[in-house]
This record gives C-alpha cells, structure tokens and sequence, in this order.
C-alpha cells in the first residue's frame, strides 16, 4: 500500500503540476474556456464572466502551487483536502459538460491536448480515484525537506509562477499549441484532401400533420400527407468526417470575401481584434504609426475583428487608423491571437511572425 499511495502521490502532483503550467502559459485561452462555462447557456453564472481572467491565473497557480505541495509533502491534511475539493469540482464541471453537450472542450491542457467531453470525465474520475487512496493512506506520505525549506519552495514556486503569468499576459504565450503558429500555411491546412472521409449525419424533418407535430425521415417525405406544414428539422451528427487544421478563417467585408486575394499577399499585416468594445484603448492608439511604419515598408495593413461595422468604423475614426477592418468570427481570432489587439505576419498566406501589440517594436519590417 506504500507503493500505490506514492505512486499516487507522484501521478497526481506531476499531472498537476503539468496541468497547472500549460494553461498558465495561456491563462487568457483558459479565461474564455471559464467565460463558456458561465455563460447562461451552461451555468448561468454571468456575474463571473467578467472576473473570468482573475479567476483563471489563480486556479492554474493553484493547481501548480498544490502538485509541487503534494510532491514534497508540505501540510499533507490541508493539501490533500484542498486536492480533493478542486478535482471534486472537476469532475462535477466535466460531467455536466459532457452529459449535457455544453463545452465541447474543457480545457485542462490548454490547446497542448485538446480532450473530449467524456474523456475529460474519465481523466478527472481517475484522478479522484487516486486522490481517495492518497487520503485513506495520508500516514504513508512523509515530508521530503522541514516545513521552512518546503515554504520556501512553495513561495519560489509562487513568485515564479506569478512572473510567468505577468510575462504572458504582457507578452504572448512561450509556446503556442494552437493551429496558426508560426510557420504554419494557412491555405494549405484549409485544404481538404481529395477523396477524404465526409461527416455523415442522420437528418430528421419534423411537420405538423393534424395539429400534432410528426418526424420524418429523408425517405419519408415523398409519402407525406397532404396537409402537413413544415416545422423544422434536427441533425444529428453520426460519423465526423476529416476536419482541416483550419476551417473557419475567414477574411471578409460587405459580403463579399477577400480570403484568397490576402493570403497571395507577399507582406501581409493582420491587426486581430477580436471584441473592439473589450480591446486595448492604448493597444489601439499605437496602431496608427505601426501600420504607418509597415505601409513604408511595403506592407499591406489590414484589421480583423468580430465586431459589426458601425463599431469598428468608429474606433478607425476614433484612433485615426490608416487600414480598413475587415470581418472574422469571434472564435476564430481568440484562436489566432490572445491580445486584443495582437500583431500577425504573413508571406503569402506563412505565418511568419506573431506579437502582442506591446512587442509592436519587435516586428521584423523587412
């Protein structure tokens, strides 16, 4: 029982501690996955959305601050209570996402490694699991160092957990696990591969036939009674077909899209923003003689954002921008770039270069 309660011990304070330091490298990604989860669709709890980021850098510092405690032995009651509550927390938060289909991703790696809904649940039902032994055998975990070693461990621990959560909300993430980092093609991981496998759904068309409300299916409806009156129809999803590295940029304006006349672009700039009513009004202000530095040096300038164009031909009116903005869904931008705004670089549709807009100094202007 020695063994398995160490062995315990070690799995769950390494996993934490792994997954504390991956979302700590992009606590602004984990903020929105927490908005997602108070968003009146799932848990109703609006009030915290704005408390979303504050909330996020102190669960991930928590989880590191808990692994490295558990690891060393310090305070083993409170550590392994404090353990127990959170992944009890977990477990509850993936269950009810997984169940009732709310968060398609939990986030508990960052984007290093995206989990399904119910391999979530099946991740932190393990840890529980674990951290139930380490509880009914707390007498076996010994303390490596004495109590004053092992505080300040955990205080080196918390001042640099807090530097590196300074470092990137200031800066942008260390490493970037996501779709558009640098080097990537954004054309060639839009592309879908000739004879590549097609999401196959069953689709079910609902009509109200003597005032009830009847469903179909796709071979039914040529038999359809005469008096039946359209409803509406559900999809549901059977086999997901192949999904492109990227497949929801978009770069559009009045309608019509630009997509493939920007990525021929030899030097391209993208300005994301992707909320301008939450953006940096200093990160704003500065745009205006970055893209004018750029423009001189053979650029292309361009805005991307979310945001409709009443708002967004305001704030170029506003800051005096000298570049056009043009439209990309919300998701998709959050997804290039964290800051609001952030600075990207393309060569012909290659990522070649990302800042955030306080590192504008910092971009190669070849």
């Amino acid at each position: 029982m020695k063994i398995i309660t160490n062995l315990s011990r070690l799995i769950v304070g390494v996993l934490f501690i792994i997954s504390g330091l991956v979302k700590l490298n992009d606590p602004i990604g984990f903020s929105f996955k927490l908005e997602e989860y108070f968003s009146e669709g799932v848990l109703n709890m609006p009030i915290f959305e704005p408390h979303a980021l504050s909330i996020a850098l102190i669960v991930v510092i928590a989880e590191v601050l808990l692994g490295v405690a558990l690891l060393i032995g310090f305070k083993r009651k409170l550590t392994l209570t404090l353990l127990f509550l959170m992944i009890v927390f977990f477990t509850f938060l993936t269950f009810y996402s997984a169940y009732f289909n709310k968060v398609t991703d939990c986030g508990c790696f960052g984007d290093a490694i995206p989990l399904t809904p119910w391999g979530s649940f099946s991740k932190d039902v393990i840890l529980l699991i674990f951290i139930s032994i380490l509880i009914f055998n707390r007498k076996f975990i010994k303390p490596l160092f004495n109590n004053s070693i092992s505080g300040i461990i955990l205080l080196v621990t918390l001042a640099l957990c807090s530097f590196m959560g300074y470092w990137v909300l200031n800066h942008l993430p260390i490493k970037d696990f996501r779709a558009y980092k640098l080097g990537t093609n954004i054309t060639k991981d839009m592309e879908i591969p000739e004879g590549a496998p097609k999401s196959e759904y069953e689709i079910t068309f609902i009509y109200n036939v003597d005032g009830q409300d009847k469903r179909f299916s796709d071979k039914e409806l040529a038999n359809l009674p005469a008096n039946a009156t359209f409803v509406g129809r559900e999809d549901r999803l059977i086999s997901e077909g192949f999904q492109p590295a990227i497949h929801d940029f978009t770069i559009e304006k009045d309608g019509d899209s630009y997509l493939e006349e920007m990525m021929e672009e030899p030097k391209l700039i993208i300005i994301t923003t992707y909320d301008l009513n939450r953006s940096d009004a200093e990160g704003l202000a500065v745009m205006k003689d970055f893209s004018n530095k750029a423009t001189q040096k053979g650029y292309k300038v361009i805005g991307l954002t979310a945001s409709t164009p009443d708002i967004y031909e305001a704030v170029v009116k506003k800051y005096d921008l000298p570049f056009d903005y043009y439209s990309c869904d919300g998701t998709t931008i959050k997804t290039i770039e964290r800051a609001n705004p952030s600075i990207v670089v393309l060569e012909k549709g290659t990522i070649v270069e990302k800042r955030h807009w306080k590192d504008r100094d910092l971009v190669t202007l070849k």
